[in-house]
């Protein structure tokens, strides 16, 4: 997977309750990911980090609901540097908390009904997040982008999405925590996440195989967004929404690989990394090596690092 890759910083700390997600993008960058993206024979250019302009005034009738001005101005400037670098390569987003993927993936839509393909998109996360503006409680907007981009009501402060996918083309995998309100929304949208009492049943490879075959019959472009929470937090403690139960290592790996293998990943998302919180480093390297995993190193390439 000779990918040139565009490395696109988006220090977005707006849509959450944790500070530190901002230092994320230098965090990967300090981790070597352009060296390793160019070790496996990729082409690297590094955007640097978006700068959003100021935001302006915005309001919402939840009350709960924060940072709603400056995760709009996020969500403009994100969707403006992910379609250009959509048309440029392979775009690998560094975040910052999951908001940024209003952003994000709004720009790959676009670039997506441009060239007439449709959009899939694999959400690997312990939440589904899935709700809107009008049902968080926690006014934590990183909890909205896949409501947002599935289309649902209730983001009129958002600029419209630009291609809203249908739930058939969204698989949220190795979810752990959704609460009532979202548990209603994905019913009534139709959409049944691959949870990890599923995956704890019948393995990673049947449910993540099925998707990809999906996306490979009906010519799709796939959005990855992988949240750090999607890994067990005893081997990926940085990030301020631990929920016990998530991938180890070696799942999280044959997730990388067998996408790598399916030549069909046109995006990535790499979110919710707050150095803050990590152990000398330990989660921005594993992002990395995953990173490495799903380019196409083989486990048994990777180099032995001395604790």
């Amino acid at each position: 997977m000779n990918h040139h890759c565009i490395l696109v910083g988006a220090p977005v700390d707006s849509g959450q309750s944790n500070p530190g997600c901002m230092m994320g993008p230098a965090s990967y960058r300090v981790a070597g990911l352009a060296s390793t993206l160019e070790e496996l024979g990729c082409t690297v250019d590094d955007n640097g980090d978006v700068a959003p302009r100021p935001p302006e005034a915005a309001n919402s009738p939840n009350p709960a609901v924060h940072s709603l001005p400056e995760t709009i101005a996020w969500t403009n400037a994100l969707a403006k540097a992910a379609q250009e670098a959509m048309a440029a390569g392979f775009p690998i987003f560094l975040g910052g908390d999951h908001s940024l993927s209003l952003g994000t993936v709004a720009g790959v839509a676009i670039h997506a009904k441009q060239q007439q393909r449709p959009l899939f998109v694999l959400w690997l996360d312990a939440h589904s997040d899935f709700h809107t503006p009008m049902t968080t409680r926690s006014g934590n907007l990183h909890g909205t982008p896949m409501a947002y981009i599935a289309g649902l009501d209730e983001f009129d402060a958002f600029p419209p999405f630009p291609a809203p996918v249908p739930a058939e083309r969204i698989c949220l995998f190795g979810i752990r925590s959704v609460d009532a309100d979202e548990r209603k929304a994905l019913h009534k949208h139709g959409l049944t996440p691959v949870d990890m009492r599923e995956l704890d049943e019948r393995g990673f490879v049947a449910p993540l195989k099925g998707f990809l075959d999906q996306v490979r019959a009906a010519n799709g472009l796939l959005h990855v967004s992988l949240d750090v929470d999607f890994l067990d937090p005893a081997i990926a403690p940085a990030v301020g929404t631990t929920v016990p139960g998530g991938a180890t290592f070696r799942e999280a790996h044959l997730v990388m690989e067998m996408l790598h293998e399916s030549r069909l990943v046109s995006s990535l998302d790499l979110v919710e990394l707050n150095p803050f919180l990590d152990e000398r480093g330990r989660t921005a390297r594993l992002m990395v090596d995953l990173t490495a995993s799903l380019m196409g190193r083989k486990v048994f390439d990777r180099v032995t690092r001395s604790n």
